[in-house]
């Protein structure tokens, strides 16, 4: 079977920085005690006018820059976000046009944070198939957009930035390995954004602005990461020692932490940068993804896996064997003074 893997990455985040003390001068949250309860010390916030699909473009043009020739042979753009620019045309249609790619296939996907793996599924699916060569996937938010900045719940929890990868053909032996999706709509009160309904189906009302049971999602949190991931490495005949780096969902340091101890995977072998970003929904993976890739800790050959949880509520997990043999895959060339890591 042709090998399916990732070709290419970039990503982008906001100018803005948003500390921890700036929700306590303003709504008299402690600074440190987001840093206790979540792991985030700061996030970003889009600028006035700074939409999803400004930031995806931003996110290629940084992938550009490193891999000249990266979009060669594109034929399909999948942006998975829950904050896009409108309900139509697509966000994905929106930087398809911006970044030369004029007439390709484009939609978005919208599995709040579960999205970018999500995407990277449907995308080894439509060029297994046969319906795509190669695709371009993005996984980015604006959330600080949509949110109640007023909501001690949610306001100091997310951030919005902006990762992309192209999906495509790689040697034998890497790439995509399995991938193992889900979702329950019953748990969609505990996290979601209403749109046109104002209730559920079971007549539940909504708000129209992201809402989220922080107790329900976390017992949610930790059961499907656990379970995803280990489904998805018995999916690909592997065991958690063969796992280089863990990838999770960059949502609360306490979710990520216990449900590494499910997976018996140490936290020096999981990739975190909640820290600087927060929760960045579809985002948070890429952004990930990107960073470790660039400063050296994800090297040719390594074992990745990746978990995932979004409002819905839904979940994905993927197994991948990480080629770094195009530009954009290898870690930067240190700068002048850096020490190499």
């Amino acid at each position: 079977m042709t090998s399916i893997g990732i070709t290419a990455i970039g990503m982008y985040v906001p100018e803005r920085v948003v500390s921890n003390e700036e929700f306590e001068s303003r709504m008299g949250i402690e600074a440190g005690w987001i840093e206790s309860r979540s792991g985030i010390r700061e996030r970003r916030f889009s600028a006035p006018g700074e939409f999803a699909s400004h930031l995806g473009v931003r996110a290629v043009q940084d992938m550009l820059s490193r891999d000249p020739e990266a979009l060669s042979g594109v034929d399909l753009v999948i942006y998975a976000t829950c904050t896009p620019d409108a309900m139509f045309p697509s966000t994905a249609a929106l930087v398809a046009g911006q970044v030369g790619l004029t007439g390709v296939g484009a939609y978005d996907l919208s599995t709040a944070c579960s999205g970018f793996v999500y995407a990277l599924s449907m995308a080894r699916g439509m060029i297994l198939g046969g319906s795509a060569g190669k695709v371009l996937v993005l996984g980015g938010e604006v959330l600080s957009k949509a949110l109640d900045q007023n909501d001690r719940d949610t306001a100091i929890l997310f951030g919005d930035g902006c990762g992309c990868a192209v999906v495509g053909e790689v040697p034998a032996g890497y790439g995509f390995q399995d991938f193992v999706l889900g979702a329950d709509s019953a748990g969609g009160p505990a996290l979601y954004i209403s749109n046109l309904a104002d209730q559920f189906p079971d007549g539940q009302f909504m708000r129209d602005v992201p809402t989220m049971n922080g107790r329900e999602v976390f017992k949610f949190a930790v059961r499907v990461l656990g379970d995803s991931g280990t489904q998805v490495l018995q999916k690909s005949g592997l065991q958690n020692s063969d796992v280089d780096w863990l990838i999770p969902h960059q949502a609360n340091i306490r979710i990520i932490e216990a449900a590494t101890q499910r997976f018996g995977i140490p936290m020096e072998k999981t990739v975190i940068n909640l820290d600087r970003y927060g929760n960045t929904s579809a985002g948070t993976v890429p952004l990930a993804l990107y960073e470790a890739v660039n400063d050296g800790r994800i090297q040719d050959g390594h074992e990745l896996l990746m978990v995932v949880f979004g409002g819905g509520l839904s979940w994905a997990a993927c197994t991948m064997k990480w080629w770094a043999g195009a530009p954009s895959l290898q870690a930067a060339a240190p700068q002048r003074g850096e020490v190499p890591a």
